[in-house]
Formats: C-alpha cells, structure tokens, sequence
C-alpha cells in the first residue's frame, strides 16, 4: 500500500483509491518560469514516482497535469523538459476545477508544490512537493535545453532528496550523481552476464518499504551498499537493481551489450 506525508496533518496516510484498481493523480504544476520552472519539474517527477509505484503494486494510475494560466509554448516545453526526464506523459492537462472530469472521478493523490493552496479544499491525499534549484543559469523551465548534463541525471539528483525537503541540485550533487549512475549501468551490463538469481527477501522487503513511502533516498543508499556487497551473487544484484529502477526510472540496464 502506498504512504504518502499528508499536508493536511503533517503525518503519513494510506492511498485508497476511490476506484478500486485504479489511481487517480493530479500533479499541481507552479508557473514554469524562472527557478519554479525546476520546482514544476520535481511536482511532476513525484507524481510520476506515485504512478510507478502504484503500477508496481498492480494497481492502474491516471495522472492528469492541473496548471493555471500558462501559455501553450510554455507548457509544451516543461512537458519536453519532463519527457526528458523520463516522466510519463500525463493524461492531460485541467484547470482544477475541471480535473474530475479528466480524471472521470475525484482524484486520490495531489501533488503540489509548497506555497500552493489550489488543493487543501479538495478530497484525497495533499503530498507538498520541497522546492527544487539549479545552478544559476539553468533555471528555465527546461534546464536541460543546455545539454549541459545527461536529462536523467538530473532525475537522479532529484530522486536522492526526500521529496518534501528542498532539492539544491549543486554542480557537485549533479556529478556525483551523473558518476554514479554511470557506475551502476556498467554494473547491471556485467551481473547480466551470470546466471540470474531471484532478488533475497530482505532486500525486496527493503525496497518495497522505502517505496511505500516515496522514500527514494533510501532506495539509493540501498543500491549503493549493495554494490560491493560480496554476499549477494551477482545475478541477485541484476534483478535487484533492474526492478528498483522500474520507479527510480534511471535506464540501468541501458548499457546491456554494449562493450565494456
């Protein structure tokens, strides 16, 4: 069952969706423009980790994109920034009021960045989404248009904050994410090689748990000690890594047959 940190009370409530079988999700994106334009994009990063999560635990997730008044070239452009990223299109895009609609029913998760109010009158869990920032310079509405960093880096580097604490994406938080993810790439290519071997219950019951949660912080660290854990075989950390990142959304396996 997915937790999320409910604004509402400041305490972690269940996700029960109104339909069952089905999670609907509204992402409250702010103005895309100037360093909200980041913050945009971490909103719909979260909603699109509710999603996949939500997805993990077979349930079917409808996200809808709520804004205000944004231009069309403004909008298409934080959705390009966000495809980027490796976020899935949302189903639409609603003024709040006209998200039921949308959604065909009530939605059962608000994502929304802090200092919005457009949904406390609303139904369903309100999850506050910390501002995120870039460097100066890159904080357009879609900071990647530089290609300055691998688009997925920057998800990396959002995804090891807690989503409700601020997300200061320094030049070095950037390149150690971007080593990082470079280093694990290689890894799964090289456990892809041996012999598979089924993900040890105690780390399937880590990584469930951390994902209840939307805790991706703790995912990481996880993956990260186990790395060089000797204890694990490696076809145990292949599958481990490749069904952690059906939410991180870090393309691990992407490096798969490539020369070494």
């Amino acid at each position: 069952m997915l937790r999320l940190r409910n604004s509402r009370t400041g305490s972690y409530a269940e996700v029960k969706p109104v339909q069952p079988g089905l999670l609907r999700v509204c992402a409250h994106v702010p103005e895309a423009a100037g360093e909200s334009g980041v913050t945009a994009l971490r909103v719909l990063l979260v909603a699109d980790l509710v999603a996949r999560v939500a997805e993990l635990g077979h349930l079917q997730a409808l996200t809808v994109l709520v804004t205000a008044d944004e231009s069309a070239e403004r909008m298409s452009e934080l959705e390009s920034a966000a495809d980027a990223l490796g976020i899935h299109p949302p189903a639409g895009r609603a003024r709040s009021g006209n998200a039921p609609a949308l959604l065909g029913g009530p939605a059962d998760v608000h994502v929304i960045s802090n200092g919005n109010d457009k949904a406390d009158d609303q139904g369903g869990v309100v999850t506050r989404v910390g501002d995120a920032h870039m460097p100066r310079g890159r904080g357009t509405a879609n900071p990647l248009l530089d290609r300055e960093h691998d688009p997925l880096t920057v998800r990396f580097a959002m995804l090891s904050f807690p989503v409700h604490q601020a997300a200061e994406l320094t030049d070095d938080v950037l390149a150690d994410a971007s080593e990082t993810a470079g280093d694990w790439r290689r890894w799964v290519a090289r456990w892809s090689e041996s012999p598979s071997r089924p993900v040890p219950p105690d780390l399937s019951k880590a990584v469930r748990a951390a994902f209840r949660d939307l805790d991706t912080p703790s995912a990481i660290a996880l993956l990260r000690g186990l790395v060089h854990d000797d204890s694990v075989p490696s076809g145990a950390k292949f599958e481990t890594f490749v069904y952690t990142d059906r939410v991180l959304g870090l393309e691990l396996p992407r490096d798969i047959g490539k020369p070494v």
